[in-house]
């Protein structure tokens, strides 16, 4: 059997499925370990739709049929490639079940595919069908990075399952289904270092998703459901829709239902609200910032929340920069995440400078105008050890570092790096850092630095009033 480009390297009659050649099969690679699932169990697809217009093939091919709800795009699939009556090739259902219920469904549509659509699975409680794959040869469960990974229109996805189910699906493909520019996206949005910032955005969702939900749910009837839409029955939807307009919130309707979108953004989301008739609670907007740094060296995401304490995570692969790290965060009352691929087989340099780059310029992000703050902050003492951190967030770059370390390295970390995170910092979020540094222990000298820093910060970033701290009337 000749398989279509890329798909040439899988493997026929159901004995393995190998990677694709090039960064095809670095993608295959990488959504296997995303999902928890084996290299040759993961077939990459043009989304979700791409997905479920292969089972409609293969049924249209073999003269089968295909049952799946009478709803788009699976009614669409149907019209198009007309399946017969003749024997049942698939069952495609997109209710997030319990583990058990798909494994009672495979046995019971067997030999026909189960097909299990979780586009929106990474918002949801529930285990993932994925979990069965092994105990189940006709089970195919179709993935999506489009909402949970931000990749709404490069459209990449995965099929899920045993290597015989995907080889079929395969034999229907199109010559260069997924083209190059794609699978580069894919990469980058499954990067190691995307991971804390994915997981953030998804909780970001959630919780936004509740808020909704609750208040919403005061005025008209709000169907359960999971991801960024929500589904809302008002009285009056033409009504309904114009207010929405008004506010530039786009909404589509669905029979008597308005699809509603829900955003990472609390102040996005109080637009939908206020449009209605629902005022939210006048809050101030949270300062966030993020940085995105790659280079030869490091790949970093760093953001930034400076009216938030949390989350804090930090993941560069040196322990102790960690630890100092999130220092500067509880210290400095803010919320961090910050995540690093860096070349540590070389030398935690380069992992260590790029991070503290990419904070500052998340912090100077966040700042934006710095207008209201209170500019300066001063400190620490931690037992023998002295720090003292001097701060002046007035936009021009002045680091200042006066202290030695006598011993090399504490874990990995390189006590030498220390004043070159502070002059990195110093330079990338604009502004004046003066440390000073004395005692005997190197360890707890280090960390009176980066603790005397955060509680610094803290003082500077604080909110005293809505004016630019600076007689020139800008920072």
């Amino acid at each position: 059997m000749t398989l279509p480009a890329p798909y040439a390297p899988l493997v026929a009659g159901g004995e393995g499925l190998e990677k694709y050649p090039g960064e095809a099969s670095a993608l295959q690679a990488r959504m296997a370990q995303i999902y928890s699932v084996g290299a040759d169990q993961v077939l990459a697809v043009r989304g979700l739709t791409h997905g479920l217009e292969l089972v409609w093939r293969q049924a249209a091919r073999d003269d089968r049929s295909v049952e799946a709800p009478d709803a788009e795009p699976y009614a669409r699939l149907g019209r198009i490639y007309r399946a017969t009556d003749g024997e049942r090739a698939a069952v495609v259902i997109r209710a997030l079940g319990s583990p058990e219920a798909v494994a009672e469904m495979a046995e019971r549509v067997t030999p026909a595919l189960l097909v299990v659509d979780e586009g929106l699975v990474e918002f949801s409680d529930a285990s993932s069908a994925a979990t069965l794959i092994s105990d189940h040869a006709n089970l195919v469960v179709l993935r999506s990075l489009s909402l949970a990974y931000g990749l709404a229109g490069a459209r990449v996805g995965a099929a899920l399952g045993q290597a015989q189910a995907l080889v079929k699906l395969a034999e229907v493909v199109e010559p260069y289904a997924l083209p190059e520019p794609l699978v580069r996206l894919a990469m980058q949005a499954l990067d190691p270092s995307r991971m804390i910032e994915t997981a953030e955005r998804i909780a970001s969702v959630k919780r936004e998703r509740e808020r909704l939900v609750r208040e919403i749910g005061r005025t008209m009837v709000v169907e359960a459901g999971v991801g960024p839409i929500l589904m809302a029955r008002p009285n009056d939807i033409e009504a309904t829709l114009a207010e929405l307009a008004k506010y530039g919130v786009a909404a589509d309707r669905s029979g008597d239902r308005l699809r509603l979108p829900v955003s990472i953004k609390a102040e996005v989301n109080d637009r939908l609200l206020t449009a209605l008739g629902l005022a939210p609670a006048k809050t101030r907007a949270h300062r966030v910032g993020q940085a995105v740094r790659d280079t030869k060296e490091t790949r970093i995401v760093c953001a930034v929340d400076l009216d938030a304490t949390g989350p804090i995570k930090i993941e560069t692969g040196v322990g102790f920069f960690d630890h100092m790290l999130e220092q500067v965060a509880a210290h400095g009352g803010f919320s961090l995440r910050l995540q690093c691929e860096g070349d540590l087989h070389t030398d935690p340099h380069h992992t260590i400078e790029d991070s503290a780059i990419a904070l500052g310029l998340a912090l100077k992000q966040a700042l934006g105008e710095r207008r209201g703050i209170a500019r300066y902050g001063f400190v620490l003492a931690m037992d023998e050890a002295q720090a003292n951190v001097a701060i002046d967030l007035s936009g021009r770059p002045y680091p200042l570092f006066e202290g030695t370390f006598a011993t090399p390295f504490i874990g990995e970390y390189r006590t030498d790096l220390t004043a070159h995170v502070f002059r990195s910092l110093a330079e990338a979020m604009g502004a004046a850092v003066h440390v000073s540094v004395t005692g005997d222990d190197d360890h707890h000298k280090t960390e009176a630095v980066y603790k005397g820093f955060g509680r610094a910060l803290r003082q500077a970033i604080r909110i005293e009033g809505d004016a630019v701290p600076s007689t020139k009337g800008v920072l």
